[in-house]
């Protein structure tokens, strides 16, 4: 009985549990001196001068700099399509951007001196109006980079028809927002830099692309990436925010240079919060039209994304957004386009979903306002427009092909298990009792949020490295270049192994995370891991039962085409023969001992044929206390189908993951700023960041469609419950609120907020 699709507990567990993990923090270099930043108080000003004699005689100083003693160029966008006259420079130079943007470094012998030195530097800045929002970006005469000329730091312009919604009975325009988070990991940005005596250079950082941060430090600092060992240790979350370095990496390494010393530097939770870069924030206007039976005929979204002041990841993001477009639906005509511009904040970078969320948030709400406004169930809307499940592959009208799904059964199975008919009923019940109790609004309110979804997975395809050797002693190592940070992969990627080979799991060493150990990597990010990295391992072992034949033929004096492995025992023998085999351990001395042969191994580098498209469907209900307008979730019911999954126990901790990023972006979480761009969500006192207490049980709905694209037949899970969950309580929130006239609450549903929508007039 093969040990995959076994809910296997993980194998990282007992570590964690125990000893506990290995940090960025957590590293000991003798000699090392600590990295501290000045970071910037001011949201857009000119920096006028800087006086950091006191702070160079403070105790402990070994080093202060400012951008007049770097010989760096400035970062440059990491996407060539973004305005390349927007570069992030390594410490501010003249001008400053955004509030947390590093203006000092100060380094120190002690980690503790380097906050009391930077109170000692005088900055002083001569103020330019603050850029606060995409649209005020768009219409200022204020520039965030003059040489630039513009704030726009990338258009995705397509066509748009002016006949777009001939033939709807009914169109629909709503302007909404997909609100600024923050990923706030639980371990913070943080490095480590040591210039060995063959001249490399060590780094550790906290990472989710090992091989990326290689690369993107090296270029900084102008030397080959060769010369860079990155490693990864235990890793506390990334969420999208540490697929790239920051300027911070590449000075710290430029320090360790200068001083000859390593050099170690740990972000302040505060700084975390506004210097590791935010997620979302979309501007988007929705328009949707069609029967009034229910059949959507068109759909268009216009973006307006913001930036940050310099251009990351996060300004191509709609590129994303457009991709997924019309999610599950079947709409005939849909069309796209966006702006990305430059404002006076942190920069927005990838966080989990990485815009796709924003797409299903926008196509999700669109469905449910064009069934308000046609008097049908959202559900009924839903079912009526799904891509029906004989259509895979289907491509849509922005060209992207999906390659298997079943929306209709996700939605059946979701609502089944929710009972949504009963849900209705009680809702209509209550409402219904409220209004002969003539109770107004001092009754709480029972809303019923309905979404689903499909979102695309490693994206571009991609090609992945995994390798499988078995050493002497029976043991195995695999190797991977994909950087678990959570997900689990020492545990399903030694069940790929042991599945293939029949050695015991608890034989099967990981290894990850360090470029020198690990030729080629594309890390963790966009759910690719297990369809990427897994796919590689299990070739890889696959790979190395054929070359151990090899061997095994000779040590059992047979021919190789009729020896054969027991994956149960974990041993070669001849068809037929069992009694007679020899163990891997057996195998792998004769290999060491076997000229030009080798360890007993093999590497595989594997290229997928395109990416995978996961679905599902959500329900959610919340109580709203219409007097307070705090919101609590009551239920969240998820199927999240990611095709064959390898162990179900991860995919629903992923599941469970997910479901609470994306209920917390509904409910509580949004980085906001005053006008004149100080930041009022700088700390875990301030931004909500949500706990079990806000959350209920969650209730998962099994299902499992396996995509014809890889041997596995697995899609991405890592971020699923994020696309679903957000739309799915928003509208529950909107639902509740439907019978004062309310169709559409901006997330976070705050208690201020919903009371607002409430009290105000229903028309407006």
């Amino acid at each position: 009985m093969s040990i995959l699709g076994n809910r296997v507990v993980r194998k990282e567990d007992p570590l964690f549990l125990t000893k506990g993990a290995t940090y960025v923090d957590d590293l000991v270099l003798d000699g090392a001196v600590h990295l501290s930043f000045v970071r910037s108080t001011m949201a857009h000003a000119r920096i006028t001068s800087i006086d950091v004699d006191e702070a160079r005689q403070a105790p402990g100083v070994v080093a202060v700099f400012t951008a007049a003693d770097l010989p760096l160029p400035p970062i440059q966008p990491e996407v060539p399509i973004l305005n390349q006259s927007m570069p992030q420079p390594m410490l501010a130079k003249d001008k400053v951007r955004f509030v947390g943007e590093p203006v000092v470094a100060i380094v120190t012998e002690e980690r503790y001196q380097g906050p009391d030195a930077a109170e000692l530097v005088l900055v002083d800045y001569d103020p330019l109006p603050p850029v606060m929002d995409p649209e005020s970006a768009l219409e200022t005469e204020t520039l965030l980079h003059e040489e630039a000329g513009t704030n726009a730091a990338l258009e995705l312009a397509f066509p748009l028809s002016e006949d777009l919604f001939d033939g709807c009975d009914v169109v629909v325009r709503r302007r909404i927002n997909n609100q600024r988070v923050a990923p706030a990991p639980l371990e913070v940005r943080g490095g480590a830099a040591r210039w060995e005596s063959d001249g490399r250079l060590t780094y550790w950082g906290s990472s989710q692309h090992p091989h990326t941060w290689r690369d993107e430090v090296a270029r900084g600092l102008g030397i080959d990436p060769a010369q860079v060992r990155f490693i990864a240790p235990d890793v506390g979350g990334g969420f999208g925010a540490k697929i790239h370095s920051y300027p911070d990496d590449v000075l710290c390494c430029w320090i360790a240079q200068q001083a000859g010393r390593p050099v170690k530097w740990q972000d302040t939770r505060s700084e975390s919060m506004v210097a590791m870069g935010h997620g979302r924030g979309q501007v988007q206007h929705i328009e949707i039209g069609g029967t009034r039976d229910g059949k959507v005929l068109a759909y268009r979204l216009t973006v307006l994304q913001d930036a940050g002041a310099y251009p990351r990841l996060g300004a191509v993001l709609p590129f994303m957004t457009r991709t997924m477009l019309t999610g599950v639906y079947d709409i005939p005509k849909a069309e796209f386009t966006s702006r990305s511009v430059v404002t006076n904040t942190t920069p927005t970078v990838a966080y989990r979903g990485a815009g796709r969320p924003e797409a299903t948030a926008a196509v999700e709400r669109a469905v449910d306002l064009f069934a308000a406004e046609i008097g049908m169930d959202p559900a009924d809307v839903r079912r009526a427009n799904l891509i029906d499940r004989a259509a895979f592959p289907f491509t849509t009208p922005t060209l992207t092909t999906y390659d298997s799904g079943d929306y209709a059964g996700a939605l059946d199975r979701v609502l089944e298990a929710a009972d949504y008919a009963g849900l209705r009923a009680e809702q209509a019940r209550r409402r219904a009792q409220g209004q002969a109790d003539n109770a107004g609004i001092t009754a709480t309110l029972m809303g019923i949020g309905v979404s689903t979804y499909v979102e695309i997975t490693a994206v571009g395809g991609g090609t992945e490295f995994g390798a499988v050797e078995v050493k002497p002693d029976g043991k195995a190592l695999v190797r991977a270049g994909t950087s678990s940070h959570g997900q689990g992969h020492a545990t399903s990627y030694a069940m790929l192994v042991s599945d293939r080979l029949g050695i015991p799991m608890d034989d099967i060493e990981f290894v990850q995370s360090d470029t020198d150990l690990i030729p080629y990597g594309e890390g963790t990010s966009g759910s690719r891991s297990m369809q990427q990295g897994g796919v590689a391992v299990a070739q890889a072992a696959t790979q190395l039962v054929d070359k151990a034949r090899q061997l095994a033929g000779d040590l059992l004096e047979a021919d190789v085409a009729d020896v054969v492995l027991d994956p149960a025992e974990g041993r070669f023998h001849v068809a037929g023969t069992p009694a007679i085999a020899k163990t891997w351990a057996e195998v792998a001395t004769a290999a060491a001992a076997t000229p030009d042969f080798g360890p007993l191994g093999t590497e595989v580098q594997f290229t997928a044929e395109g990416p995978t498209f996961p679905f599902g469907a959500h329900v959610a209900v919340v109580e709203v206390d219409p007097e307070t307008g705090k919101v609590e979730l009551t239920r969240m019911v998820a199927c999240d189908d990611a095709g064959t999954l390898i162990n179900p126990l991860l995919a629903e901790g992923q599941v469970h993951g997910g479901l609470a990023q994306g209920a917390a972006q509904a409910l509580l979480e949004e980085v906001r700023y005053d006008e004149d761009g100080n930041p009022v969500t700088s700390n875990l006192a301030d931004y909500a960041f949500i706990s079990a207490a806000e959350l209920p049980s969650f209730e998962i709905v099994h299902m499992e469609t396996p995509t014809p694209l890889n041997e596995l037949g697995a899609k991405g899970i890592g971020e699923s419950g994020t696309i679903g969950s957000t739309p799915a309580v928003q509208s529950a929130v909107c639902d509740a609120l439907a019978p004062f006239g309310v169709r559409h609450v901006d997330m976070p549903a705050t208690p201020e907020r919903v009371w607002r929508a409430i009290n105000r007039p229903a028309d407006d």
